[in-house]
C-alpha cells in the first residue's frame, strides 16, 4: 500500500475507531452496498404555508394522498370504500378517530384485532423501501419490539408463525395497550410515507398559526427549508432589526393576527396599544381596515386593532425612510415618499406625480424631519425590539430556520428557491451591488445568505449591522431574489386611491420562465444539467382557475404556490400544491380547500387532490441515484481503503 498523506492517514485512523477490524469494515460495506439498491425515499415539496396550520398538518398527515394509495393497493377488493375511508382517517388522526369509534363499537376487542392487522399491512407496505435497521430506528420506543415483530414477513402456512403473530396481538389487547399500539402504528405509517420534507418558504404571516407550523416542522424527522420573504422579516426581527419587526407587526395587525404575537410568542403589545389609543384616539383609521376571516376573528377589538395597524404602519414608513437614507447604494430613493407629503394641501408626490392623500391625519409627523420617530414612537420600538430578541420560543423557531434553512437548496438534482433569480430583460443574470461589490446568479444568493447569517450570529458589531440591514433589503429590495418585484407599494395602497400606483412590476424572470434556454442557464449556474434537473419554485400563486399551469418550460420549472393560504384561494381556485418525488418520478397534487380537523374526522372527509404527472423516470430511482447515495459511495470507498490498509499491514490504529 502506497504511503498515505497526513489527511488520509488521519481519516483512516478516525474511521478505524468505529470499524476496528476487517470484519467490522466489510460488514458495513455489505450493508451500505445493499442500501444503494433500495428505492429512493419519497420527497414532498410544500410552499407558502402562511400559518395555515390545520391544512398543512392534514396534507402532511395524509402524505398528499400517498396513504390513500397504500390503502387502495393493499385492500383494493377486500374493503369497501367506506371501510377504506375509516382506515385512512384513523391513520391521519388516530387519537380523535379512536375516541369516536370506541364510543360506538360493541365488540372493542374484535375491532382492535381486525384493525391492528390492517394497520400492520399498510405499515409493512409503507416501510418496504427501507432497511430493517432504518425501520427499527424509526419505531416508537414503547412498541419497537412488538411492531418490528409484526412487520416481519410471516409464513402464512406455518401454524406456529400464525399462532405467534396472533398471541402478540392478543397479549397487547389483554394488557390494555391496544389503543396505544394503534396510535403508534398510525404514527409509524405516516413517518414512512414522507421520507423527507422540503418547505419552499413563507411559513409566516397572513394565516393564524405559524408558530404551530414551526413546532410541527421541528418535530418532523427530516426537513429542509428555503427561506421566503415573509420568513426573512421574522428572522430579522428576532435579530433586532426594527424595519423587519415593524413590517411583521403591520402585517399581523392587518390580518387580525396580533394574538399570534401575544399568545403564540408572548410579545407584550401594551405599549403599542397605548400609543395607538393616545395618538389616534379621534382618528377612525379608515385606510387601515382589517383583512380578517370571519371564522377566526371575533371583531371585538377591531377598532383598537385598526388604530394599532395605523400606528405601526407610520412607524414602519419612518424606519424604512431612515434605512434608505443610510444606504443610498440600495438604490431605493424613489421609495422615499413621506417627505413629499403636504398635509395642508392633502397631497403626496410619487415618482414625480402628485396624488391626493386618502388620509391626512399624521400627528407624529414632523415636516422638518419627516422620517424621525416621535419620543413615544421611539420608546415603543425599543420596547418591542427587546421583546423580540428575548422571546425564548421565537428564538428557538428562528434558530431552527437557520439550522435547517437557506435562500436556496440543491437536492437530488433539483434546484429549490422561493422567488426568482434576478434577470435582465434579455435573460442574462442581473448584476447587483452589495456593499461595494457586484454579484449575480448563484453568487448573489450565496452572498445574501451569508449576510443573513451574520445578522443573527456575528459577534462583530459592524458585520452584524450590515447583516441586519440586508435582512430588510432581502424583504423588499427590487434586486432581492425572494421578493422579485420592482417595488413594494405598501404606502400607496394605504394612502393613494389611484390603483395604478399600487402595481408592483415583476422581475423579467417571470416572463422568461417559459424560455427553455433561460431556465437551462439558471440550472447550469447552480451546476445542474440533464433532462432530470428541475427548478422548484414558490412565492407566486398559480391562478389555476384562469387556466394557468404550474408546469413551465416543458416541465423544467415547477411553480408550486397554489394558494395554501386562504387569503389567495379566491385568486388561485385551489388550496395549494404538493410536489411528490418518489422512485417512479415527479407528480404534482392540487388540493381542494380543507375545512377543519373535527369535520374531517367526523365525516371522514379527505382533501381531494387532482394528480398531474410531471415526469416519469425511465428507470426506477434507487438510493444510489440520490445525494445520500453519493455520500454512501464515498463512505464505501473510505471503508475499502481501510480494509486495504488492514490487509497490507499499514498501521491505522492509534
Amino acid at each position: 500500500m502506497a504511503k498515505l498523506d497526513v489527511t488520509e492517514d488521519m481519516y483512516l485512523k478516525l474511521l478505524s475507531r468505529e470499524y476496528p477490524s476487517i470484519a467490522a469494515a466489510t460488514t458495513e460495506v455489505i450493508n451500505l452496498q445493499a442500501i444503494l439498491n433500495l428505492p429512493k425515499g419519497t420527497e414532498h415539496f410544500l410552499t407558502d404555508i402562511h400559518g395555515e396550520y390545520e391544512q398543512f398538518l392534514h396534507v402532511l398527515k395524509n402524505g398528499s394522498g400517498a396513504i390513500r394509495r397504500k390503502i387502495e393497493e393493499q385492500f383494493e377488493s377486500t374493503l369497501s370504500a367506506a371501510q377504506k375511508r375509516t382506515l385512512a382517517t384513523l391513520i391521519y388522526y388516530p387519537e380523535k378517530k379512536l375516541e369516536l369509534i370506541l364510543e360506538n363499537e360493541e365488540n372493542v376487542e374484535d375491532w382492535y384485532r381486525v384493525n391492528i392487522y390492517r394497520l400492520v399491512q399498510v405499515c409493512r407496505a409503507a416501510s418496504s423501501k427501507y432497511t430493517r435497521s432504518k425501520v427499527r430506528k424509526a419505531l416508537p420506543k414503547d412498541f419497537a419490539y412488538i411492531i418490528d415483530e409484526l412487520l416481519a414477513e410471516k409464513d402464512v402456512n406455518s401454524r406456529d408463525q400464525v399462532g405467534y403473530y396472533n398471541e402478540i396481538i392478543n397479549s397487547v389487547i389483554r394488557t390494555g395497550r391496544a389503543k396505544e399500539l394503534v396510535i403508534a402504528l398510525c404514527n409509524t405509517i405516516r413517518r414512512f410515507v414522507v421520507d423527507h420534507l422540503h418547505v419552499l418558504g413563507d411559513i409566516f404571516d397572513r394565516g393564524p398559526r405559524p408558530h404551530d407550523v414551526m413546532e410541527a416542522l421541528i418535530e418532523h424527522h427530516s426537513v429542509d427549508i428555503t427561506w421566503g420573504n415573509h420568513d426573512v422579516i421574522w428572522m430579522g426581527a428576532a435579530a433586532g432589526e426594527t424595519c423587519c419587526m415593524a413590517n411583521l407587526l403591520r402585517i399581523s395587525a392587518k390580518y387580525g393576527n396580533l394574538d399570534i404575537l401575544e399568545d403564540g410568542y408572548g410579545i407584550n403589545l401594551i405599549p403599542l396599544m397605548r400609543l395607538a389609543l393616545e395618538v389616534y384616539k379621534d382618528d377612525p383609521c379608515d385606510s387601515f381596515k382589517l383583512s380578517y376571516r370571519e371564522d377566526e376573528y371575533d371583531g371585538q377589538n377591531e377598532e383598537l386593532d385598526q388604530k394599532m395597524h395605523k400606528a405601526i404602519a407610520v412607524i414602519q414608513f419612518k424606519l424604512e425612510g431612515q434605512k434608505m437614507l443610510k444606504h443610498p447604494e440600495f438604490d431605493m430613493n424613489e421609495r422615499l415618499i413621506m417627505h413629499t407629503m403636504d398635509l395642508d394641501k392633502g397631497t403626496v408626490v410619487v415618482e414625480g406625480k402628485t396624488y391626493e392623500l386618502t388620509d391626512t391625519y399624521f400627528p407624529t409627523f414632523n415636516p422638518d424631519d419627516p422620517y424621525a420617530l416621535s419620543k413615544e414612537e421611539e420608546e415603543v420600538v425599543e420596547h418591542l425590539r427587546k421583546c423580540f430578541i428575548s422571546c425564548e420560543r421565537l428564538q428557538r423557531h428562528i434558530q431552527f430556520l437557520y439550522a435547517k434553512g437557506s435562500l436556496y437548496k440543491v437536492y437530488n438534482g433539483n434546484l429549490l428557491y422561493h422567488g426568482c433569480v434576478p434577470l435582465n430583460e434579455d435573460g442574462t443574470f442581473k448584476e447587483v451591488e452589495i456593499y461595494g461589490k457586484k454579484y449575480s446568479g448563484k453568487e448573489l444568493y450565496d452572498t445574501l445568505d451569508s449576510y443573513a447569517r451574520k445578522a443573527y450570529y456575528s459577534l462583530d458589531k459592524e458585520e452584524k449591522q450590515k447583516g441586519m440591514d440586508i435582512m430588510w433589503y432581502i424583504w423588499e429590495n427590487k434586486n432581492s431574489p425572494v421578493f422579485g418585484k420592482g417595488k413594494m407599494t405598501t404606502f400607496e395602497r394605504y394612502f393613494i386611491a389611484d390603483k395604478a400606483t399600487h402595481k408592483e412590476p415583476k422581475n423579467p424572470y417571470y416572463k422568461l420562465m417559459e424560455n427553455e434556454e433561460v431556465v437551462t442557464n439558471i440550472l447550469a449556474e447552480f451546476n445542474l444539467t440533464g433532462e432530470e434537473a428541475h427548478i422548484v419554485n414558490g412565492h407566486v400563486p398559480v391562478e389555476q382557475k384562469k387556466g394557468e399551469s404550474p408546469i413551465k418550460c416543458n416541465g423544467k420549472l415547477l411553480l408550486i404556490d397554489g394558494g395554501f393560504s386562504k387569503a389567495y384561494q379566491g385568486k388561485t381556485g385551489i388550496a395549494g400544491y404538493t410536489l411528490v418525488y418518489n422512485s417512479y418520478g415527479l407528480m404534482l397534487a392540487a388540493h381542494e380547500p380543507f375545512v377543519s380537523v373535527d369535520i374531517a374526522v367526523e365525516q371522514e372527509l379527505d382533501i381531494h387532490s387532482d394528480k398531474i404527472l410531471v415526469q416519469k423516470v425511465n428507470k426506477r430511482k434507487l438510493v444510489a441515484d440520490t445525494d445520500v447515495g453519493k455520500e454512501i459511495k464515498e463512505n464505501i470507498l473510505g471503508l475499502e481503503r481501510l480494509i486495504e490498509a488492514y490487509r497490507t499491514g499499514y498501521k491505522v490504529t492509534n
